[in-house]
């Protein structure tokens, strides 16, 4: 391998750093937990990392390289953030590992496979983005509903119709004649602020809580 130039070095941390921030300033701009300058250190540390395994006389850089993609691994657990009923965080924490494998090979100057892998991250991104904007799946909004009355289960299932939603747990108070139930409901802001609107017509509610 012919030995690097600096603006090869140069040219490689410059591409790594770009592509890095525009991805890490969109997610800060999400309010995600991992913010612009994680992947920037991150994909710079092991672009640098990849070059000097170019740069120093070794016959088998490859332990070395491994070395950035295991622990990355303890830095992606410390992005998750478990609640009282799921653990959220998971694609924050594989685009930390990504962006390290990325760095690396931008570093070994594999242009075509990093910038795939890079655009590969967009698209995952664009897709995570409109499931959290339906609130599908992993993004589905817990709904508490506290009731003034008890209530069958039925008549709370009906202010669901055509909504996808799955009850969690009901908690009856016989003594004071009124319930709790909790369900995980799907659907945009719009849809959701018009299920609270609907709630508010029945002879039974109290109150609601979604989160």
């Amino acid at each position: 391998m012919l030995p690097l130039t600096i603006a090869t070095i140069l040219e490689r941390l410059l591409f790594v750093f770009l592509l890095s921030l525009a991805y890490g300033m969109v997610r800060q701009r999400m309010h995600k937990p991992i913010g612009f300058g994680t992947y920037l250190f991150v994909a710079m540390g092991a672009c640098g990392l990849s070059l000097v395994a170019i740069i120093l006389p070794t016959e088998n850089p490859l332990p070395l390289l491994s070395a950035v993609v295991t622990g990355i691994g303890f830095l992606g657990a410390g992005a998750l953030i478990k609640t009282s009923d799921k653990v959220v965080g998971f694609t924050s924490a594989a685009s930390i590992w990504i962006f390290a494998i990325f760095g690396l090979l931008a570093g070994l100057g594999n242009y075509l496979l990093s910038s795939a892998m890079y655009a590969t991250v967009w698209v995952v991104m664009a897709i995570d983005k409109y499931l959290e904007n339906k609130s599908i799946g992993a993004y589905q909004k817990k709904l508490t509903l506290n009731t003034t009355s008890l209530v069958p289960t039925v008549d709370l299932e009906k202010i669901f119709a055509g909504r996808e939603h799955k009850l969690l747990s009901i908690e009856v108070n016989k003594k004071e004649d009124k319930m709790i139930a909790v369900f995980y409901v799907e659907g945009t802001k719009q849809e959701l602020n018009t299920l609270s609107r609907e709630l508010l017509h029945q002879s039974w509610f109290g109150s609601c809580k979604v989160e």
